[in-house]
């Protein structure tokens, strides 16, 4: 099998650990990037070998022979990128949040379809080994019909220092954090019938919020409340980046704890175990837990494009996210529970 070739759109922050992760995998080849600034993708071709620069997205496309684009750029340009990409018949790969707004999300998942271009979110969260560990746990029944949960992204850790363009977001935390958080409700718990959030911002040279609470009623029966704050809290440890999670099941509960410490209690007693994930060099070691997991996600895309199976985070899939994150703002400015269709 050949490789796949595929243009990396956008030389941020991010994008260094995704394209390290990509460079795990087999049969996967970065060929070309772009960046709006170019003396900064010059900079990152530098570091990765990579010759092929552009500071033209359309040229790019125009020029190189590719299979599909991996866009990490800031969410502004995400829908007008991916429908430079998919009328050209390339797969998509997006980062989070897909859109800015629901109406432009729902608009790429349409046009990607009319136009037989695969599109994928690279939602990661998921992929994080404590987490998978315990939705493992979750199928394998031991705590019986879960009822009742909490997830927690609860930190103190200043996010604001290396990527200082949250502080400029009118929709901060629940864009940036609850894309995740609110995935892990859908991929743990299934779907939601309603929504009702509360939110404030702390921090006062912000723009957007930075503290969200938001209780979601599930399609199965249960409430699953998910805590957010950027609002540097005084904690007696700190878990950044790690996501927390307590679930209260018929049989006996489960919980996710610093230290990526699974617990699991039935009448029988507590089952202890680390869920640690795996460590890279290139990973930022505050960062670890999520940084790893970008691997396994890349990995479930590329059997995807490969003709291996299907994908986890689909554009399809992950618009019902950004429904939960555009839902949560609606709730928020009503002062009461939004119905999801």
């Amino acid at each position: 099998m050949k490789p796949l070739r595929f243009a990396l759109m956008g030389a941020g922050y991010w994008s260094q650990f995704q394209l390290a992760a990509w460079n795990e995998l087999a049969d996967v080849e970065c060929v070309a990037i772009y960046n709006r600034t170019r003396a900064r993708a010059e900079a990152f071709g530098r570091d990765f070998g990579i010759t092929a620069i552009y500071d033209d997205p359309a040229e790019l496309l125009e020029r190189e022979r590719l299979d599909f684009v991996d866009i990490i750029t800031d969410v502004g340009t995400h829908a007008s990128l991916t429908r430079l990409a998919a009328s050209r018949g390339l797969a998509v790969i997006c980062q989070k949040p897909m859109a800015t707004t629901l109406r432009d999300a729902e608009g790429m998942v349409r046009f990607c379809k009319a136009r037989r271009a695969p599109l994928f979110i690279h939602e990661n969260f998921r992929w994080q080994a404590p987490l998978r560990a315990l939705a493992a746990e979750l199928q394998r029944g031991t705590i019986g019909r879960p009822f009742r949960a909490r997830i927690d992204f609860i930190s103190g850790f200043p996010v604001f220092d290396n990527q200082p363009f949250l502080a400029e977001l009118e929709q901060l935390i629940i864009t940036d954090l609850g894309s995740h958080t609110l995935d892990l409700a859908r991929f743990l718990f299934g779907e939601a019938k309603s929504i009702y959030c509360r939110m404030q911002r702390v921090h006062q040279k912000i723009k957007g919020e930075d503290v969200a609470t938001i209780v979601l009623e599930m399609r199965n029966g249960m409430h699953v409340t998910v805590n957010m704050a950027y609002a540097g809290n005084a904690l007696e440890r700190e878990a950044f980046p790690e996501t927390l999670v307590f679930v209260e099941g018929e049989t006996g509960s489960a919980e996710l704890s610093p230290g990526c410490v699974l617990r699991t209690t039935t009448r029988r007693g507590t089952l202890v175990r680390k869920a640690t994930p795996s460590l890279y060099p290139w990973a930022d070691p505050r960062y670890a837990v999520v940084h790893a997991s970008i691997v396994p996600c890349n990995e479930n895309i590329l059997g995807a494009l490969q003709g291996r199976g299907s994908a986890e985070t689909t554009g399809e899939d992950n618009l019902r996210t950004v429904q939960l994150v555009y839902g949560a703002y609606d709730s928020a400015a009503r002062g009461k529970p939004v119905s999801l269709a």
